[in-house]
This record gives C-alpha cells, structure tokens and sequence, in this order.
C-alpha cells in the first residue's frame, strides 16, 4: 500500500482542477485538504462525553488503510498484520481527499466515552458523491453491524434519512469502540467526516434542507420566469438561459444528494453520473448563451467557430459519461478547465472592448469563484462550517444566475431604447416636413403664384419618393403593383402575351450574416445594376418587390422570350463575380422565376405573380442561380 503523504503530489493538482472547475460551475467542488507542516497528528481515541453544540471534524483523528485489491474484508484489517498498515491522514482541515482512484479505502476511529451515561452520537460522511459508504459499527456483545449504502445504491439503504451519509451511534457508558468505514467511488475521493451531538446535528440538518430548498425554488422560479418570457418575446436567447439554470440546478440537485433522496432513490447506475451529465450540458448551454449575449459570431469569428467546437464536444460527451463515467470523468474535469480558459478569454477580451453585456459576465463568474474560495477556506478549516460556508457555492449560483439575468434584462432595455430612439428619429422626421409643409403653405399665401408652383414641384418630389426605393433607386413595391394593373389591363385590350419574373439573391442571409447588413446593402445595390443592365428594352419593368427580391415585367413578351431575359441577368451576375463565401458558386447569384399568359377572365395578376412565385421556388430546390418557366394554367 502507498503511504497516505505520497497521495500530496496528486491532490495537489486535483486542488486545482476543482478550483476552476468550481468556479466555472458554481458545483462540484471539492478541495483536497493538503497538510500543515508540523502539526500533531491526534492516534488516540476521540472523546465523545465533551462534544458541544458544534461539529468535531475527525480528519485528524482517522485511520487510513488503501485497499487497492478491493479483496480486504473487516476481519482482515482487523487482523495484526493489517492493522498495522493504517496511517493517519496528515492533514487538518473539513475533509480528506485521495484524488481519483479504484481503490477502496478504510477508514478507522476510536471513540471513547469516560463517563457514566451511554452516549448518542452522529457520524456524518458529508459528502453524497461516494459510490460505495460502509459502515461498520461495534455492537455491546462484540459484533459488528453492518451497513452498506452509498450513491450507487437504493436510498433506503441509508441508516438514517439524509442527503449524506449519516451513522447513528451509541456508545455506552466507560467504554471504547473503534469504528469502520469502507470508502469506494468512481468520481474523485473526498471524504468529509464530522461527530455530531444529535440535538446539534437536527438544528443543523432543518436548516441545511431549508437552505437547499430556498436555492431551489429560487432557481425554479427563475426557469419558469424565463421561460415565460421565451414565450412571450420569443427570443432565443431565454431558452439557453433556461437550459442553463436547469442543468445547473440538476446538477447540484445530484451533487448536493438532493435528487438521490427526492428524484430518483432508487436509480443507482444513473446517481453516479448525473452530476457530470449536469455539468456537461450546464458548459454547453452558458456557451450558446455567451455567444448570444456577446455576439462572438461578428466580433470573433474565428473564437465563435472555436466556441461551438466545444459545445458538441461537451455534448458529446454525455454519451461518454453515460457509458463509462470512471473513464471519462477525468477527462471531463480536464475538458471543463479548458472550456473555462476560453471562456474567462472571451469575456476578459469584451469587458477590455467595453462591450456592455461582458461586465455582466465578469460579475457573474466573479461571484462564483469567490463562493468556490470560501468553500475552500472551509474545507481548510480556515472558516467556521455553518450554514452560509455549507451552502456558498448554492448562493454564488443564485448569485450568478441573478447577475446573468439582469444581463438579459438589459439587453432587452437596449434594444427597447433602440427602437425608441428610431421612432423618436421617425417622429422627428415626419414633425420636419410636417413643419416645412406649414412653412411653404405660409409662403403660399404671400405669393400665389410661385407657392403653386412651389407646392407642385414639392407634390411631384415626393410622388416620385413614395414610387421609388431608397436603397437601389428602383421603383418600389407599390409602383410595381400600379404598373403591373395597368399593363395586365392593357394586355387584356389589346390581347398580348404579359410575362413577369421574380428573382430571389441565393443564400442572402448568410452573405448578410458573413460580410455585415453595409456589404449586403452595397449587393443589392449591384444586383439592381445589373438587372438593369440586363433588362434593357423600352417599354420593360423594373422594380426592388421587398428584401433581397427584385421583379421584372415585359409586356408583349412570350414565356420562352422571358426565360431568356431572366437567364441573361443570371449569367450577367455571376460573371460580374461579386464574392459570396457561404455559396457553393462562390459568388453572387440569383434564382428567377418566369411565368407569361394571355390576360383573360380566368386568369388574373395575381395569379400571374403566384404562378412565377411558384417558379422561383422550383429553381431554389433545382439547386439556385438558374431561371425556370412556370406552366401556367390559362396556357
């Protein structure tokens, strides 16, 4: 067996893993107590007649034998030879840890009672993460009784209902028993032990469950509060948020042993990964959240692909977890320290861009890594156990969980300001030439004359800016619905062939999405260059119908005249080579659909519209930048 003192060097770097870990999580962490130079190390019976209202914590007072063939049985370590190998842990602090590990291991404690009256007593194991607790508790007549629980198995098997493990003993009056416990688990060892007096224990232990059930109904709140607000506003960014706080909150639900007592007693194999599982998502879904809240996709791209690298990796690997945590746990704790480095370089780099929503980030994360130090301090003995040091990181969660929704709140108000002030901008607009309206009616009545010229001249301006669009300098939709009445009507007179076409900029959102809303504008822009370029015949139509969508009309023109209309503006734009990195052609190209028909009573614009509609959409599915003719029904 290895000496207890050669277990430092990996406890140390299992410290630090949980550390940010812990911090990055607002769970899981479980800090190895490390040795004091020069402290006594206690080898004698504890007495137990002298304990007061608070918790003795037995890390100095315990026996430790490693176990590593997992064959050792209680009468082997009781046996001379064996019993000689027990060390006692050389360190103070809340707990002990022995890092990962497929041992088993025993631990021994001498209890003492010199007085005259038996004594109760509650040996508490305060950690619900242990896969396997065995408790080995000396009877009067010799014998031993047994008690075999821990995670990995039911929750009746506990000798007394709590979320840890918990020993109800009692030692009778001027005796000496020495106590066992058998220690297993697949996650990393900590092994907190403390004696209790009963009537201490039962005040702690009502203030404990009301402190875990004040965070969770918190945090319950919080989800439904969210979500109600995804429902509402229908913004995306509310359901990452709640699959955060809900993983969070199922993750500590398990390792607190809240959801073994409450969700899932009897579920033995599924106690032991859920918190990993928990966490896993819990990176997963903050990620999404972070990429959302910082916009990483246009300020960082590169860090953005990176970023979403990493939630299906932790995606993934809740396959792993499930399957084989033993393997996959440590990796996972290595995984998350890294996901953390990114993540602190990601919100450190926006808070130093002044980016609004980072300095939430950094307050959130800040929060939480104090608690995970006060956790820390306490496991050291540094700070007192109570109900605040018990319950820090469960408050730094709350804490986190509060600070990242302020942050959604004011985003939400930012972008509420925006469109205020666009609307304020639009107001203002509109009170302008509303005043300048009353100015030249002013002027009208000083000099008829010019002002009716004045005013006829304003009267055609703006005719000709409600038929024109801003950005291309095309007529716009509602132009093009006046010209297309009247040239149908006129087709109908005269009986000629109408035909119309509706083109559609292949993959526009993303070209949008890569290159930014100023490039996408400047894209239009040269697709309405080119499209009157190409559509050049007297007497030929050409408007901006909405977004990304332009249409043509050519009267007089038959189907297959149009068709090659609607083929030269497709060849035009593409060996213009305007660049477009997210198209398989890697350019700008359009999808057009044609559609022409002899106006009669059966068939009207509208109809001719749908039916060239109808072809768009059949050249976006026949793989884009091509035209197709649609086959109307009035042919």
């Amino acid at each position: 067996m290895k000496p207890v003192g050669a277990q430092q060097q990996p406890l140390v770097l299992s410290l630090l893993l949980r550390i940010v870990l812990g911090w990055l999580l607002g769970g899981g962490l479980l800090l190895s107590a490390v040795s004091y130079a020069g402290q006594p190390i206690s080898t004698h019976a504890v007495e137990v007649s002298e304990l007061g209202d608070e918790p003795l914590s037995l890390t100095r007072h315990l026996a430790v034998l490693e176990d590593a063939s997992l064959t050792l049985s209680l009468a082997d370590v009781q046996a001379a030879d064996i019993a000689g190998r027990f060390k006692y842990f050389p360190a103070e602090g809340a707990a002990m840890s022995f890092g990962f590990s497929h041992s088993a291991y025993w631990l021994r404690l001498r209890l003492h009672n010199s007085s005259e009256q038996p004594v109760e007593r509650m040996l508490e194991v305060g950690s619900s993460l242990l896969s396997a607790v065995h408790g080995y508790l000396p009877q009067a007549d010799g014998s031993y009784q047994v008690i075999r629980t821990g995670q990995a198995q039911p929750f009746a098997t506990r000798a007394y209902k709590n979320r840890h493990f918990v020993f109800p003993i009692v030692l009778p009056a001027y005796s000496e028993y020495a106590y066992y416990l058998k220690i297993q688990s697949d996650d990393a060892i900590v092994v907190p032990v403390a004696l209790w007096s009963p009537s201490a224990f039962h005040e702690y232990e009502r203030n404990d469950y009301l402190a875990q059930a004040g965070y969770f109904g918190m945090a319950m709140a919080m989800v439904l509060f969210n979500l109600l607000l995804y429902i509402a506003l229908r913004d995306v960014i509310h359901l990452w948020y709640v699959l955060f706080v809900a993983s969070v909150l199922f993750a500590l639900a398990a390792l607190s042993g809240m959801a073994h007592e409450f969700l899932w007693p009897e579920a033995m194999r599924w106690s032991n990964s859920s918190v990993f599982v928990g966490f896993a998502i819990s990176i997963a879904a903050i990620l999404q959240f972070m990429r959302v809240m910082l916009e990483t996709n246009m300020r960082m791209p590169r860090l953005d692909r990176l970023i979403l690298l990493l939630v299906g990796i932790h995606l993934l690997l809740v396959i792993g977890l499930l399957a084989a945590l033993p393997t996959f746990a440590i990796y996972a704790e290595v995984l998350n320290i890294a996901t953390g480095l990114l993540l602190l370089t990601v919100i450190v780099h926006c808070a130093y861009r002044r980016q609004r929503s980072a300095y939430f980030f950094v307050a959130a994360f800040t929060t939480l890594l104090l608690a995970g130090f006060v956790v820390g301090l306490k496991d050291f003995g540094l700070l007192p156990s109570n109900i605040l040091t018990e319950n820090a990181l469960q408050i730094g969660s709350a804490i986190e969980m509060l600070v990242l929704a302020l942050a959604l709140a004011d985003r939400f108000n930012l972008i509420r300001q925006e469109k205020a002030e666009a609307q304020q901008g639009k107001l203002a607009a509109q009170e302008d030439l509303l005043e300048h309206l009353l100015n030249s009616e002013r002027e009208l009545e000083a000099r008829v004359a010019q002002r009716t010229a004045e005013l006829k001249l304003l009267n055609d301006k703006l005719e000709a800016l409600s038929a024109t669009d801003g950005l291309t300098g095309l007529a716009n939709r509602r132009r093009f619905d006046e010209v297309l009445a009247i040239e149908w009507v006129r087709a109908e007179r005269v009986g000629q062939s109408l035909a119309l076409a509706v083109l559609d900029v292949d993959w526009f959102k993303t070209y949008n999405d890569h290159y930014g809303h100023q490039a996408g504008d400047e894209c239009l822009r040269q697709v309405a260059s080119v499209l009157v370029a190409s559509i050049c015949r007297t007497g030929d139509f050409v408007a901006r119908y909405g977004g990304e969508e332009f249409v043509f009309i050519a009267p007089a023109t038959d189907g297959a005249s149009a068709l090659k209309m609607a083929r030269k503006v497709c060849e035009a734009l593409q060996a213009k080579g305007l660049p477009h990195e997210s198209s398989i052609f890697g350019c700008v190209t359009v999808s057009i659909g044609v559609a022409a028909v002899v106006p009669s009573e059966k068939f009207s614009a509208e109809d001719l519209l749908r039916e060239a509609d109808h072809a768009l959409y059949q050249a976006k599915n026949n793989g884009r930048n091509q035209s197709v003719l649609a086959r109307t029904n009035a042919e």
